[in-house]
């Protein structure tokens, strides 16, 4: 018969193996396990590192219980754990979990008790080539010896970890270079259409800043951020006579112009890895509150939320900065203007989102 240790043990690796499969992200699938070290063991916080540029980074803000205060801490929080730190190099050389009961006592737990951390579990997350991608932290304010069974169980759920964790490492990295390639199309393509130069970055930012104020879960951000990337994929295919003609269009002319919408759905459908708010912003984005928009006339709340977004932070920076064919408006203008088309051309209520943040940015609120 199973003791309730073992049967812990075993629902534990069940739940894992469910999140291995089904968290959207590492710091997700970190979440219950750290809740976990702080519930079923000594430890009064935990946290999750994990590599990235050079350094071990809080990933996702992974974290459970108290943790350490003051400035030193913040700045492990803000810029993560330095490699030169003696435990990074334990960890690299570790079979297994590293229990600390009193970290005054021990060399590779220096920097720890001027933290206020006398005693730590570090667990390596290594990489299927035995390379070490994250760190596993737990830690108590004062000397403790970390029992038989908080060992065997710490061991055997990090243990299970690493396996998981390792493949949400490599879906991550996957997914940052993906990242890394849609940001360089939506430069060229800014550069192709006489954009501002710092138009796509400006407007990604405001968008995901209104978007996170709207409360757009998180995996919505990202397809909102690829989408403000890559909405004018479409005009890859308008000829320059039509995308730098310096007046007004004309009307054969404007029809090629709109065409680039669904052009760019198309394009955007090649790539299999594109989330559906990616192309509700390549499609939307000309779609007015009003129903005068274009390509399909959709109108409110038909039209997606991110779209909806995109639209007006569009439309403030394309204001705003000057262009070949018009000077940069003054800001109160531009404000005046994107009020003007509450409720016609853009959702009253991202308006009212972009007020908030424009006077956040000036008050520094």
């Amino acid at each position: 018969m199973l003791t309730p240790h073992r049967n812990l043990v075993s629902e534990l690796t069940l739940e894992l193996a469910h999140l291995g499969l089904s968290a959207p992200d590492l710091g997700s699938a970190m979440q219950p396990v750290l809740d976990m070290l702080v519930t079923r063991t000594a430890a009064v916080g935990s946290g999750y590192f994990q590599w990235r540029d050079h350094t071990l980074t809080f990933a996702a803000r992974a974290g459970s219980g108290v943790m350490p205060e003051g400035p030193v801490m913040a700045a492990l929080l803000a810029h993560g754990l330095p490699t030169t730190l003696p435990l990074m190099d334990a960890l690299r050389g570790a079979t297994g979990v590293v229990f600390v009961e009193d970290t005054r006592l021990e060399p590779a737990t220096a920097g720890f008790p001027e933290l206020g951390v006398l005693a730590l579990l570090a667990a390596p997350i290594n990489a299927r080539d035995g390379s070490l991608v994250g760190a596993l932290l737990g830690h108590v304010f004062t000397p403790y010896r970390w029992t038989v069974e908080e060992r065997a169980l710490v061991s055997h759920v990090t243990s299970v970890l690493a396996l998981l964790a390792a493949r949400l490492d490599a879906e991550e990295r996957e997914r940052s270079a993906q990242e890394g390639a849609m940001r360089a199309l939506g430069l060229c393509l800014e550069a192709r259409d006489a954009e501002t130069q710092g138009h796509t970055d400006r407007v990604t930012a405001l968008a995901l800043s209104l978007g996170r104020r709207l409360g757009l879960p998180e995996g919505e951000q990202r397809g909102l951020r690829w989408g403000a990337y890559l909405h004018d994929i479409g005009k890859i295919g308008i000829p320059d006579e039509i995308l730098r003609h310096p007046g007004r269009l004309t009307p054969p002319m404007w029809a090629r112009m709109q065409a680039h919408v669904e052009d760019g759905v198309h394009l955007a459908r090649q790539l299999p890895f594109l989330p559906g708010t990616t192309l509700d912003v390549i499609a939307c984005h000309h779609e007015r509150w009003d129903g005068q928009g274009y390509p399909a006339g959709r109108a409110g709340e038909d039209i997606p939320l991110p779209a909806r977004i995109f639209a007006v932070c569009d439309v403030f920076d394309a204001l705003t900065h000057a262009r070949p064919y018009k000077p940069a408006w003054s800001l109160s203008d531009t404000l005046a203007e994107i009020r003007a088309g509450s409720g016609s051309h853009f959702d009253p209520r991202v308006v009212e989102a972009l007020l908030d943040e424009v006077d956040r940015g000036l008050t520094g609120g």
